[in-house]
Formats: structure tokens, C-alpha cells, sequence
């Protein structure tokens, strides 16, 4: 059968968070604009997720945030973390110092694709991509499936948000550009989740409930509202496969307000817990969200970089095809923003993740309990690293008796952290210089793996 060609501007390949912002944001530049989702109209949108959001003022002005909070946002309190601690079943209460939310996810999802279509961008539902058009090296768009019929979708700039370990980057050649082919299933995670229903308003629905597994990885409770619980779990797939649904069923047969929980619909998904791509652009194409790895690697969060990584992609994908030019220099700035941005943060917060595959649960949970909260927020959160006084250094060795080794590499690898951030703050403004920079780094992560002991993660 021949294939019908649809020619556009640019071709968005997936309709989650980073597909969205990014196609709503070429659109309302006046770019023709297609986004391919394999899901139906009905199911666009329904994505395994944790739900919960630290902060909800970081989303491009692009489409309408405030229809997004008020429909999507079920719960709008959210003040605190509560980390459990599964060895002596004491809990450590953080306080944000910004009010953070949780969505319905399927919702949140739903308002993003009504908010693109309303930018003026074409949704074709039901499209599954299989390849991309590739002459001569550079991506020229994309080969699909839609209701059974093969379709080609020609366009200046392919975007590729289609998930974790796309497929497109499976059928690309990226071999003659500097694009992150170093990625492999052992920097992901495997997650799953279910919401629950309950009779009883839970006491903590101000909270984003954490709990460490065995398996280098946490249980998460997250109250979409005081009666509705989105519950999860994930773990490192570096670690030996854990059975998830037993091991979530198991911690919420324990818990009292759960007794008599409805389980309303369940979801798994696998998600980068990873660095961001040391680069995501090739001559026409551009990957953003989960397809760069732009995921928080210590808590699986990824809509706030998913968003802000699209946006960037997308102005950056207008200009080059108003240049006619769209090589991989010309795409070059999309990658110094996201790495001199979140994306340092989140390469200094994989540090912990490597350090953590080095030590087994017990000296984990007591080094990291003994952490003053607000430093393991900034550590694991917003900054990346923490900072700490004199006097609270010495409250937390006198507090790791037994374990102060494991503290001491734990404060090295903080020191890594940092200045692997400041590496970060150096990406170069060009592919010319970009493999001094990646030798820089890698020397410097080689010294973090002779302070762990940790197996090369890259």
C-alpha cells in the first residue's frame, strides 16, 4: 500500500507534557504544526504519573495556566514531605517553602491536548510512528501508522517526546552528530501505581509521603485530595527486580487509613532516573521530557523540565527555520539552556543515585535520617547540593555513630556534586568545543566513582 505525505513545519511525536508545550508553543509563533499520539482522543493523556508537583508556577506561558490549576490541580496544599523511615518506623517532616500540588494526571493530561488543538495545532490521534525519514543524514520527518494506514509526515524539524527510550532514537542515525546514544535500560526505573479510594480523610493531606525500598528506590503516597491517594512505588533498574505490585500491596495492607481502600484504576511505566542527555539535538531533530532524560533522577519528577525543555526546543526550532537552518549548530542553544539550567541540578542529584548503589539500605536510612531536612531538600530538590554549619555538621556525625565512613564519602560526593555544576555552567555555546566539555566531566566522574566504589553507571 502507498503511503499518503503530510508536509508541516514541524512534527511533535507524542501528546504528554513535553509534546504539548512544545507544539503550542511553535504554533502560537505561526508554525504549521502537527502532534502524533498513539492513544485515542478518549485515552490521550492517561499516563502512569506520581501526580504530585513541588511548585506550580513553572510552566511556560503558553497556554492557559490558570485553567490548568483550577481543573487539573485536585489538591493546591501541599506544605510538606514526610519520610519514613522503614528500619525504625520514625518519620522526618520537611517543610517546602513553596506550596506544591497534585493533579489528576488523566485531567491534567486532557486540558494539555484541548490547549494545544485550541493554539492551532493539529492532533492526529491513534498514530503510531514507526521510523523517520532520514536523506542524507538529516531527519526530513517521520513514517506512521493511523487506523491501519501507513502515513509519511514530512516536516524542517522532527520533536521527539515520545517517551522513555523512544523508538525513534532505535531508527534514527545519529551517528554523525553529537546526540547521547549512551543510554541504556540500567539508567531507568520501573514504576507502578494505583489510586485509591477511602472512606476516611487521611490526616496528611498537606504532605508527599516517602518511604526507601530495598531495591534503591521509594514507596510514595501522594493525596490527590484527603480521601483519594495516589500510592507507588519504583526501583533503580540497576538493582535486582523487585515485585512491585506485591511489594505496594504489602505496605498498604499495614496502614490503618487504607483498610477499606478501593483501588479506582492502576498504571506502570518505566521513567529515566538518569543525567539529562549530554546532547539532544541532530540535524532536524530535537528530543525533549523523558526522550533526554529530563527527569528529576532522585524522585522520578519530570513535568516541570518536561515543559520547560519543550518550550526552550520549540523557540529554538522556530528560529532555525526562519534561518532555513536547521543542522545541529543552529539547534545547538536548546541544549545550553537545559544544561546550564535544571539540567546541572539534576546531573549533581545523580551523584546520590550512584553513591546509593555502592551501600545497602540500613547505612542509607541512617546516614540520610540523620540529615537536617531542609539539606535534603536542597539536596535532592531545587539546588542539587546542601550546605551545612559547623554546628549542624556535628549534630549529624554525633547522629551517625557506626556509619561516619559512609557519611564522610556521602560529603565527598556532595563536594562533586558541586563542582560538577559549575562544569555544567560551562557547556560550551557550540559542538566545536562540546568534547573538551565531556572530557571534563567524565574525569570528574570518574573521581566519584573512586569515592563510592559504585560500577560506572555511563
Amino acid at each position: 500500500m502507498t503511503s499518503a505525505t503530510e508536509a508541516y513545519d514541524i512534527v511533535v511525536v507524542g501528546g504528554g507534557t513535553a509534546g504539548c508545550f512544545a507544539a503550542t508553543t511553535a504554533a502560537r509563533e505561526g508554525l504549521d504544526v502537527v502532534l502524533l499520539e498513539r492513544k485515542s482522543e478518549e485515552e490521550g493523556g492517561y499516563i502512569a504519573c506520581g501526580d504530585g508537583i513541588k511548585g506550580k508556577s513553572s510552566f511556560p506561558d503558553v497556554l492557559d495556566r490558570e485553567r490548568l490549576k483550577d481543573e487539573a490541580f485536585t489538591n493546591q496544599g501541599i506544605e510538606r514531605a514526610v519520610f519514613e523511615n522503614p528500619e525504625t518506623e520514625e518519620t522526618i517532616e520537611i517543610p517546602f517553602n513553596e506550596t506544591g500540588g497534585v493533579v489528576d494526571r488523566w485531567k491534567y493530561g486532557q486540558i494539555l491536548l484541548e490547549e494545544t488543538a485550541r493554539a492551532g495545532v493539529d492532533i492526529h490521534y491513534n498514530t503510531v510512528v514507526n521510523d523517520v525519514i532520514q536523506p542524507n543524514g538529516t531527519v526530513r520527518g517521520v513514517t506512521a501508522v493511523r487506523d491501519g494506514d501507513p502515513l509519511e509526515y514530512g516536516a524542517e524539524i522532527v520533536i521527539d517526546a515520545a517517551g522513555a527510550l523512544s523508538v525513534l532514537q532505535d531508527k534514527a542515525d545519529l551517528s554523525a552528530s553529537t546526540f547521547d546514544t549512551n543510554v541504556n535500560y540500567s539508567q531507568f526505573c520501573s514504576a507502578y501505581r494505583e489510586v485509591l479510594e477511602i472512606p476516611e480523610p487521611v490526616e496528611w493531606d498537606d504532605a508527599l509521603v516517602f518511604k526507601p525500598t530495598e531495591e534503591l528506590g521509594y514507596l510514595w503516597y501522594f493525596p490527590r485530595s484527603a480521601t483519594e491517594i495516589n500510592a507507588g512505588l519504583g526501583f533503580q533498574m540497576t538493582e535486582e527486580p523487585m515485585e512491585l505490585v506485591d511489594v505496594l500491596k504489602n505496605d498498604i495492607a499495614n496502614r490503618a487509613e487504607f483498610a477499606d481502600a478501593t483501588v479506582k484504576n492502576k498504571l506502570g511505566a518505566a521513567l529515566p532516573t538518569r543525567r539529562p542527555y549530554d546532547s539532544a539535538v541532530h540535524p532536524g531533530y530535537v528530543a525533549v521530557g523523558d526522550a533526554a532524560g529530563h527527569v528529576n533522577p532522585c524522585t522520578g519528577g519530570g513535568i516541570p523540565g518536561a515543559a520547560k525543555a519543550a518550550h526552550w526546543a520549540a523557540q529554538v526550532a522556530v528560529d532555525a527555520i526562519a534561518d532555513g537552518d536547521v543542522s545541529e549548530a543552529a539547534l545547538w542553544e536548546y541544549n545550553q539552556r537545559v544544561q546550564t539550567d535544571f539540567g546541572k541540578r539534576f546531573a549533581a542529584m545523580d551523584l546520590y543515585n550512584i553513591f546509593g548503589t555502592a551501600h545497602d539500605l540500613g547505612e542509607l536510612v541512617s546516614v540520610v535520617t540523620a540529615i537536617p531536612g531542609q539539606q535534603l531538600v536542597d539536596a535532592i530538590g531545587k539546588k542539587g547540593t546542601a550546605e551545612m554549619s559547623f554546628g549542624l555538621k556535628l549534630k549529624t556525625v554525633m547522629k551517625t555513630f557506626g556509619h561516619w565512613g559512609t557519611l564522610y564519602e556521602l560529603y565527598k560526593v556532595q563536594d562533586a556534586a558541586g563542582s560538577l555544576k559549575d562544569v555544567y555552567d560551562s557547556y560550551p555555546d557550540s559542538p566545536g568545543h562540546f568534547d573538551a566539555w565531556q572530557a571534563e566531566r567524565d574525569a570528574l566522574m570518574d573521581q566519584v566513582y573512586d569515592i563510592t566504589g559504585a560500577s560506572p553507571k555511563y
